[in-house]
């Protein structure tokens, strides 16, 4: 069996997710959210664009919290001696670079196409979703509940790759955003 037939499937999910108006509501919120929270114009606006990169910042900071998850979830598999102190840092860690990389996916998303802002509201879903979890997973691990800590942030993990998907098309399937403004 080839990979094509799989892709293809997902590409045409991908597609009709751009077109989908019902996810028109919560994009709009989530529009109106990034207008309230980020800045319109200025030298901050451009920094957390990635203008003096020359490419936004949003795709290089989601590297951070997923870099630690999955660290942690190393741990958590090979589950070296002190693992479980190790592992909780990481999860900590990965929320808190979750918050830098939160404010420049909203500052990037008040640039996007309709399309794009349908299928950013699900990925920002995913993300919020992936987030909680993990922070869920960070007060099991923390009160010593660590059977509880790593399924939850294997599902956490699970949300947040989804998350990353998603993001993976607006930045290169649908080259979104097509400029810094």
């Amino acid at each position: 069996m080839t990979m094509e037939r799989p892709r293809q499937a997902l590409l045409a999910a991908l597609e009709r997710l751009e077109r989908e108006e019902s996810t028109d509501g919560p994009a709009g919120a989530l529009l109106q959210v990034a207008q309230k929270l980020t800045p319109t114009a200025g030298p901050l606006h451009d920094e957390l664009r990635g203008r003096s990169l020359g490419h936004p910042v949003h795709s290089a900071l989601t590297d951070l919290p997923v870099g630690l998850w999955v660290s942690a979830a190393v741990l958590d598999l090979t589950r070296p001696p002190g693992h479980h102190e190790a592992a909780r840092r990481l999860v900590a860690l990965g929320l808190v670079s979750a918050v830098p990389t939160v404010i420049t996916g909203l500052t990037d998303y008040r640039a996007l196409t309709r399309p794009a802002r349908r299928v950013a509201a699900v990925h920002a879903a995913a993300n919020g979703l992936g987030n909680a979890l993990m922070a869920s997973s960070w007060a099991a691990r923390r009160s010593g509940h660590h059977r509880a800590g790593v399924l939850l942030s294997t599902v956490g993990l699970a949300a947040a790759g989804a998350g990353a998907l998603l993001g993976g098309h607006i930045a290169l399937g649908m080259k979104e955003p097509a400029e810094l403004p």
